[in-house]
């Protein structure tokens, strides 16, 4: 039977849990302000009643109730909507970074008329047209030199703001690596914690909301996936790898390789494995970092290098007023002093490379004329070789065309004595050096007896840079060392030429061998490579390389842009509803404690009557 005293015990439980109750609405308020919180709610159960079914169960119409209790304090949240939350706000993430880095990017590109590259080279063609114009005169001379070095001045520049860019790529990589390992350690930490509680019976929701606020902001620097299939196991994905189990966490580090322009190389820690991100903030850096500011700075040192060989290459053939020939009208600086281009890359003190830029044929070729010979060219690309087949219909200018319409990373020309020229480009994989040659292989005819490359066709003959003394294997063929990295960044015009400005030459030998103080053919020759075909890169003409650079990146900033705006509405509806779902709302509280508040007051007048009933049988019957 029931106890007398059980309706104490009924009241002192209604008022614990409207306590719990109040207490909870008020934690609620007070945290409607705390990032991350989602707000709670009490779950309240009738408390077992006082006989359970069975065969000694008393005779009585029903059974009697015990009150009130609370089941549990649960969060609340929709783990569907924070799942895709986190998996989409690395895009976002990503976009706007993207979005940031191409604004600055952008104000280099947006030089004024007066120092800019495009601007600054042409006036150094003006002022060769007119030296050709008045090839005698000396301010003429001194124009072309004046208005050399402004242009490498601008180029210099144009070097320093992209690598000031590319560096702090660099140090906001760094920044953001901690970030990732200190984020994906604290997640790993109060996963702990999480499963001590729980396992103790207690429902963590203070501590849970940590920890999607943690996997929130990591969401943010990188592409994460979360799996919550085991409840006593929280795992954090990255990339298919794991970033956290449980109580674990693995961690990246940052190397600096060898050919990586002292930029730093992100790895997992543990097993020493090139690490990938390819979403969210640190996504985005390394992308921008390792390719669209590498890219530009690339396109740059194309040019630059590609400009400076030509001009040098009818310069240094031609003869200044003075006499004086042999001079290169910008300075080269070669990456090896070996003459062979020879270079010890491993550092174990073997020369085991060649460092080659540029190979020149003996052959005077016609462009127009077929060359009826078939074969295949196998040249350096970008991962691997690439193939160039020819054909015996196929004319000198087609097969030139050919080459460089492939994805090769060698392209080809004639120069100004028609013969063939091969020269290397900048490497796409991050690997492989810069104007470098790598790889020249034929089948058949054309780059051996026909241009007069190569020594040998087939295998046998091939040129390839891992080896020392490579140029072994050229026909009698001139070849040029590779510059020193970025030659963009220190371009310039010959100090032997800034001296005496009369060495600016202008004219070439006559056919007696005389060389005549009012010819201009070098000068016109130099003014005519504006206009020209000299491949640089997969552009054509200087003034394609021009165009291109500021279309492709006015079309990046204005891609990010778009993207990010787009993403922005997107996650904006998506933290909306989850604000609508686990967001505090003061109005509601208040009702709930007012409502709480009711129950309270109703419990405890229960157990006053409770009190003055049992008063009345304890003190009062039989007086």
């Amino acid at each position: 039977m029931g106890s007398t005293f059980s309706g104490i015990e009924l009241g002192k439980r209604s008022i614990m849990a409207h306590t719990d109750a109040i207490t909870t609405a008020g934690h609620n308020i007070s945290n409607a302000n705390t990032e991350g919180y989602s707000r709670q709610r009490v779950q309240l159960k009738e408390f077992d009643p006082l006989y359970n079914p069975g065969l000694e169960r008393p005779e009585r119409p029903g059974m009697i109730g015990q009150g009130i209790d609370v089941q549990s304090i649960n969060r609340v949240r929709d783990e569907l909507l924070d799942q895709r939350i986190t998996e989409s706000q690395n895009t976002e993430s990503y976009w706007q970074t993207r979005s940031d880095y191409y604004t600055m990017i952008e104000q280099i590109y947006n030089e004024p008329d007066e120092i800019s590259i495009r601007s600054n080279m042409d006036k150094f063609w003006e002022s060769w047209q007119e030296l050709s114009v008045h090839p005698e005169s000396q301010a003429a001379r001194q124009a072309v030199v004046s208005r050399g070095e402004s242009l490498t001045d601008s180029i210099r520049s144009k070097w320093d703001n992209l690598m000031g860019v590319g560096n702090l790529l660099n140090g906001d990589i760094e920044a953001t690596v901690k970030q990732v390992n200190d984020i994906a350690n604290q997640i790993a930490s109060v996963n702990g914690e999480i499963v001590r509680s729980k396992a103790m019976g207690d429902n963590p929701n203070d501590l849970l909301d940590r920890r999607d606020l943690l996997v929130d902001k990591l969401s943010k620097l990188a592409n994460i996936t979360t799996d919550r299939r085991d409840a006593d196991e929280f795992m954090v994905h990255l990339e298919g790898r794991v970033l956290v189990q449980g109580s674990i966490a693995r961690n990246f580090e940052l190397v600096t390789p060898v050919d990586n322009n002292g930029y730093d190389k992100l790895i997992w820690k543990d097993t020493k494995e090139d690490a990938f991100v390819s979403g969210g903030k640190l996504g985005a850096l390394i992308e921008l970092r390792d390719v669209d500011v590498r890219n530009e700075i690339q396109s740059l040192n194309t040019m630059s290098m590609n400009f400076a060989d030509l001009v040098n290459d009818v310069h240094r053939n031609a003869y200044g007023a003075n006499n004086v020939t042999g001079l290169d009208f910008f300075t080269q600086r070669s990456f090896v002093e070996n003459v062979n281009g020879n270079f010890d890359r491993d550092g174990d003190g073997t020369l085991d490379h060649s460092y080659i830029f540029r190979f020149t044929g003996t052959t005077t070729l016609n462009p127009q004329e077929q060359i009826g010979l078939e074969g295949v060219m196998t040249l350096s690309g970008p991962s691997g070789n690439v193939s160039v087949a020819y054909h015996p219909t196929d004319t000198v200018e087609t097969v030139i065309n050919r080459i460089n319409d492939s994805n090769g990373e060698v392209k080809a020309y004639l120069d100004r004595n028609n013969n063939l020229v091969l020269k290397a480009t900048t490497a796409k994989n991050i690997e492989n050096p810069d104007f470098v040659i790598r790889h020249v292989e034929d089948s058949g005819f054309f780059l051996t007896g026909y241009s007069g490359i190569l020594k040998e066709s087939g295998a046998a003959g091939a040129y390839d840079y891992a080896s020392a003394d490579a140029v072994n294997s050229l026909n009698g063929a001139q070849f040029a060392v590779s510059p020193v990295l970025n030659p963009a960044g220190y371009i310039e015009v010959n100090q032997a030429i800034k001296n005496d400005v009369l060495s600016v030459a202008a004219a070439f030998k006559d056919l007696s061998g005389n060389v005549n103080s009012g010819d201009a053919r070098a000068a016109v020759e130099i003014a005519s490579i504006r206009n020209t075909k000299v491949m640089i890169g997969h552009e054509r003409t200087f003034d394609d390389y021009f165009a291109d650079s500021v279309t492709n990146v006015g079309l990046k900033g204005e891609q990010a842009e778009m993207n990010l705006n787009s993403h922005m509405a997107m996650m904006n509806d998506l933290r909306s509803l989850r604000d609508s779902i686990s967001g505090v709302n003061i109005d509601e509280e208040l009702a709930d404690i007012i409502k709480f508040q009711h129950g309270y007051n109703a419990a405890a007048k229960f157990v006053t009557v409770w009190d003055s009933l049992l008063d009345t049988v304890i003190n009062r019957l039989g007086v």
